[in-house]
């Protein structure tokens, strides 16, 4: 049995753990990774993209970056959060603001160090970061739909440094990262709706306080909408393997999205369709491989 001050120690963790959404952080390696390996430099050995010191240093930096990324976020929507997910938010609140202060300046400075190792460019690039992350958490994301596009936009920078370190400027690239973006601003905008009364009470000023959730139901038709042309063109213009496969569940799966959503009323509901967008783009990070599953299968059969 565990004495009363390893249980502590352990709660403690876990609240850090959650603070800093380790699984989320899991899910970007993977994905910077398999985003490397399949989709930036497919024809480097995968060997030598796993064991490649500078590009481990820029994921771990980028990895670090996000960590204190969703501290700072935590210390300004503490409040907020108490109201929208109380259940976390007492998770949350064993560790102190105070060390969650410590912990996101100690992070910046950390992998402002690894990036020194890659390059002064790489210093330059995570410091504008860190300062995104911070203007975002502090200002910008009160700010109607603006918010919600610069969300989405600091989620996919980690992809673009590694973007940069293969300087692979291919057209299909760039489809995958506006199908990944119009994905993340969706799931944005679906947060907004699942947290009003939380917003309403920090003075928020989200599209459906202002306008009401009619009109942030249009807005999200649209980007819904919009989404088709990118899953269009990686299916028809693309040598894109068996990902299809995913690109083909994916156009059902936004029917039914857009179907639930217009039907929703509830705080619950949005949270179920906030949900399915996470599983809908954390599914698309694994379907990576399926990009090139044939040359797998024959280093292991």
């Amino acid at each position: 049995m565990l004495s009363r001050k390893n249980k502590l120690i352990l709660l403690k963790l876990l609240s850090l753990f959650s603070v800093v959404r380790g699984y989320n952080i899991l899910i970007i390696v993977i994905a910077q990774y398999l985003t490397s390996i399949f989709i930036l430099a497919p024809h480097v050995p995968i060997s030598h993209i796993l064991f490649d010191t500078k590009l481990f240093v820029l994921i771990l930096a980028s990895s670090i970056v996000i960590a204190s990324g969703y501290i700072i976020n935590n210390f300004y929507d503490r409040e907020k959060d108490l109201i929208n997910r109380p259940q976390k938010s007492m998770l949350d609140r064993l560790v102190s603001q105070r060390t969650k202060l410590t912990g996101y300046f100690v992070l910046n400075f950390l992998s402002v160090v690894l990036a020194s190792y890659v390059s002064f460019r790489a210093v330059l690039f995570f410091s504008i970061y860190i300062f995104g992350i911070w203007i975002y958490s502090h200002k910008l994301k009160k700010i109607p739909l603006f918010g919600n596009i610069i969300a989405a936009l600091l989620s996919i920078i980690p992809f673009f440094a590694v973007f940069v370190y293969y300087k692979n400027f291919d057209h299909v690239i760039f489809v995958h990262a506006s199908y990944l973006f119009l994905l993340l601003v969706i799931r944005e905008m679906v947060k907004d709706l699942s947290t009003i009364k939380g917003d309403l009470a920090q003075d928020y000023h989200t599209l459906p306080i202002l306008y009401g959730e009619k009109v942030s139901k249009r807005v999200i038709t649209i980007l819904v909408l919009a989404c088709i042309l990118p899953t269009y063109l990686l299916l028809t213009q693309y040598d894109i393997g068996y990902m299809g496969i995913y690109f083909n569940i994916v156009l059902s799966l936004l029917f039914f999205f857009l179907v639930g959503l217009w039907l929703s009323k509830a705080q619950r509901h949005y949270l179920w369709l906030h949900n399915a967008m996470k599983f809908i783009i954390v599914s698309g990070v694994f379907n990576i491989v399926l990009i090139d599953i044939e040359s797998i299968l024959r280093k292991f059969l």
